[in-house]
Protein backbone atom coordinates (compact mmCIF):
# COMPACT_ATOMS: atom_id res chain seq x y z
CA UNK A 1 0.00 0.00 0.00
CA UNK A 2 1.59 3.70 -0.84
CA UNK A 3 2.02 5.95 1.65
CA UNK A 4 0.27 9.43 0.88
CA UNK A 5 1.71 12.74 1.50
CA UNK A 6 1.23 14.74 4.59
CA UNK A 7 -0.91 17.93 4.07
CA UNK A 8 0.62 21.65 5.55
CA UNK A 9 -1.00 24.82 5.99
CA UNK A 10 1.00 27.59 5.93
CA UNK A 11 -0.35 30.87 6.59
CA UNK A 12 2.98 33.81 5.52
CA UNK A 13 3.33 37.47 6.07
CA UNK A 14 6.29 38.51 4.45
CA UNK A 15 8.20 41.74 4.52
CA UNK A 16 10.83 41.71 1.65
CA UNK A 17 12.10 45.27 2.26
CA UNK A 18 15.18 44.17 -0.22
CA UNK A 19 12.49 43.23 -3.25
CA UNK A 20 10.36 45.90 -1.90
CA UNK A 21 7.77 42.72 -1.73
CA UNK A 22 5.09 43.12 1.22
CA UNK A 23 2.14 40.28 0.97
CA UNK A 24 0.60 37.49 2.82
CA UNK A 25 -0.17 33.84 1.42
CA UNK A 26 -1.87 31.38 2.47
CA UNK A 27 -0.37 27.60 0.80
CA UNK A 28 -1.04 24.04 0.70
CA UNK A 29 1.81 22.15 0.98
CA UNK A 30 1.79 18.07 0.47
CA UNK A 31 4.70 16.31 2.48
CA UNK A 32 6.04 13.55 0.11
CA UNK A 33 6.48 10.55 2.46
CA UNK A 34 9.96 10.49 1.94
CA UNK A 35 10.62 14.05 2.53
CA UNK A 36 11.99 15.41 5.81
CA UNK A 37 10.21 18.41 7.87
CA UNK A 38 13.80 19.94 7.52
CA UNK A 39 13.38 19.91 3.56
CA UNK A 40 9.58 21.22 3.71
CA UNK A 41 11.18 24.02 5.83
CA UNK A 42 13.49 24.68 3.08
CA UNK A 43 10.98 24.80 0.48
CA UNK A 44 8.97 27.33 2.33
CA UNK A 45 11.92 29.30 3.03
CA UNK A 46 12.59 29.57 -0.58
CA UNK A 47 9.12 30.41 -1.33
CA UNK A 48 9.49 33.52 1.20
CA UNK A 49 12.99 34.65 -0.06
CA UNK A 50 11.51 34.59 -3.92
CA UNK A 51 7.60 35.54 -3.03
CA UNK A 52 5.28 36.25 -5.83
CA UNK A 53 2.07 35.43 -7.05
CA UNK A 54 2.85 33.48 -9.82
CA UNK A 55 5.66 31.44 -7.72
CA UNK A 56 4.11 27.73 -7.11
CA UNK A 57 4.99 24.54 -6.01
CA UNK A 58 6.14 22.28 -8.24
CA UNK A 59 5.61 18.24 -8.23
CA UNK A 60 9.28 18.29 -6.30
CA UNK A 61 10.05 14.49 -5.30
CA UNK A 62 7.07 13.11 -7.05
CA UNK A 63 7.61 14.04 -10.85
CA UNK A 64 11.78 14.01 -12.06
CA UNK A 65 11.49 17.01 -14.83
CA UNK A 66 9.89 20.10 -12.02
CA UNK A 67 11.43 21.91 -9.82
CA UNK A 68 10.48 22.59 -6.00
CA UNK A 69 9.21 25.72 -7.01
CA UNK A 70 8.85 27.68 -10.41
CA UNK A 71 7.28 30.80 -11.51
CA UNK A 72 5.63 30.66 -15.11
CA UNK A 73 4.84 33.74 -17.88
CA UNK A 74 1.46 33.72 -19.17
CA UNK A 75 2.41 31.84 -21.98
CA UNK A 76 3.96 28.81 -19.66
CA UNK A 77 7.67 29.85 -20.38
CA UNK A 78 9.76 29.40 -16.79
CA UNK A 79 10.74 32.38 -15.82
CA UNK A 80 11.98 31.10 -12.51
CA UNK A 81 12.90 27.69 -11.18
CA UNK A 82 14.04 26.79 -8.05
CA UNK A 83 15.61 23.80 -5.75
CA UNK A 84 15.98 22.88 -2.77
CA UNK A 85 19.44 20.38 -1.60
CA UNK A 86 22.09 19.32 -3.64
CA UNK A 87 21.20 18.57 -7.16
CA UNK A 88 23.19 16.62 -9.83
CA UNK A 89 24.96 19.21 -11.75
CA UNK A 90 23.65 17.99 -15.08
CA UNK A 91 20.22 18.05 -13.81
CA UNK A 92 21.20 21.97 -12.92
CA UNK A 93 22.33 22.42 -16.51
CA UNK A 94 19.33 21.00 -18.07
CA UNK A 95 17.35 23.34 -15.64
CA UNK A 96 19.20 26.63 -16.79
CA UNK A 97 18.28 25.72 -20.34
CA UNK A 98 14.95 25.34 -19.49
CA UNK A 99 14.83 28.57 -17.45
CA UNK A 100 15.85 32.29 -17.53
CA UNK A 101 16.49 32.50 -14.04
CA UNK A 102 17.82 29.17 -11.59
CA UNK A 103 17.68 29.02 -8.08
CA UNK A 104 19.66 26.41 -6.10
CA UNK A 105 18.94 26.81 -1.92
CA UNK A 106 21.34 24.03 -0.83
CA UNK A 107 21.53 23.05 2.73
CA UNK A 108 23.01 20.25 5.09
CA UNK A 109 26.09 19.33 6.68
CA UNK A 110 26.91 17.63 2.98
CA UNK A 111 26.47 21.08 1.10
CA UNK A 112 30.31 22.07 1.22
CA UNK A 113 30.95 18.85 -0.09
CA UNK A 114 28.23 18.87 -3.10
CA UNK A 115 29.53 22.48 -3.74
CA UNK A 116 33.23 21.36 -4.05
CA UNK A 117 32.14 18.85 -6.28
CA UNK A 118 29.57 21.04 -8.98
CA UNK A 119 31.38 24.41 -8.72
CA UNK A 120 33.63 24.08 -12.04
CA UNK A 121 31.25 22.51 -14.11
CA UNK A 122 28.34 24.70 -13.31
CA UNK A 123 31.05 28.10 -14.22
CA UNK A 124 29.79 28.72 -17.11
CA UNK A 125 25.84 28.62 -16.62
CA UNK A 126 24.86 32.74 -16.84
CA UNK A 127 21.46 32.37 -15.43
CA UNK A 128 21.99 30.71 -12.35
CA UNK A 129 22.48 31.49 -8.38
CA UNK A 130 22.99 29.57 -5.86
CA UNK A 131 23.27 30.01 -2.24
CA UNK A 132 23.65 27.97 0.83
CA UNK A 133 22.28 27.91 4.52
CA UNK A 134 24.39 27.42 7.46
CA UNK A 135 24.43 23.58 8.68
CA UNK A 136 22.04 24.82 12.17
CA UNK A 137 19.55 26.61 9.74
CA UNK A 138 16.85 23.76 8.38
CA UNK A 139 16.74 22.08 12.15
CA UNK A 140 16.32 25.01 13.62
CA UNK A 141 13.30 26.25 10.55
CA UNK A 142 12.07 22.56 11.63
CA UNK A 143 11.30 23.62 15.33
CA UNK A 144 8.73 25.84 13.69
CA UNK A 145 6.75 23.05 11.84
CA UNK A 146 3.15 22.37 12.63
CA UNK A 147 0.59 20.79 10.49
CA UNK A 148 -1.19 24.85 10.00
CA UNK A 149 1.67 26.70 10.82
CA UNK A 150 1.19 30.87 11.33
CA UNK A 151 5.08 31.96 9.86
CA UNK A 152 5.89 35.63 9.66
CA UNK A 153 9.28 36.16 7.20
CA UNK A 154 10.73 39.66 7.42
CA UNK A 155 13.66 39.87 5.22
CA UNK A 156 16.27 42.69 4.96
CA UNK A 157 19.97 43.07 4.07
CA UNK A 158 20.05 39.53 3.07
CA UNK A 159 18.70 38.20 6.49
CA UNK A 160 15.68 36.75 7.33
CA UNK A 161 14.22 36.39 10.01
CA UNK A 162 11.30 33.62 10.92
CA UNK A 163 8.95 33.41 13.36
CA UNK A 164 6.14 31.71 14.66
CA UNK A 165 5.04 33.84 17.52
CA UNK A 166 6.85 32.10 19.71
CA UNK A 167 10.44 31.25 18.68
CA UNK A 168 12.64 33.23 15.88
CA UNK A 169 15.08 31.89 13.89
CA UNK A 170 17.53 33.97 12.00
CA UNK A 171 18.63 32.77 8.58
CA UNK A 172 21.85 33.93 7.03
CA UNK A 173 21.86 32.21 2.96
CA UNK A 174 25.09 32.86 1.67
CA UNK A 175 25.89 33.46 -2.03
CA UNK A 176 28.26 30.48 -3.46
CA UNK A 177 27.23 31.65 -7.45
CA UNK A 178 25.33 34.67 -8.75
CA UNK A 179 25.10 36.24 -12.30
CA UNK A 180 27.57 38.41 -13.46
CA UNK A 181 25.63 42.19 -13.36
Amino acid sequence: MALKATIFKADMQIADMDRNHYADYSLTLARHPSETDERMMVRLLAFALFADPALAFGKGLCVDDEPDLWRKDLTGAVECWIDVGQRDEKWIRKACGRADEVVVLSYGRAADIWWNGVRSKLARQDNLRVYNLAPETAPALTRLTERSMRLQFTIQDGAVLVTDGRETVEVHPEILMAPVA
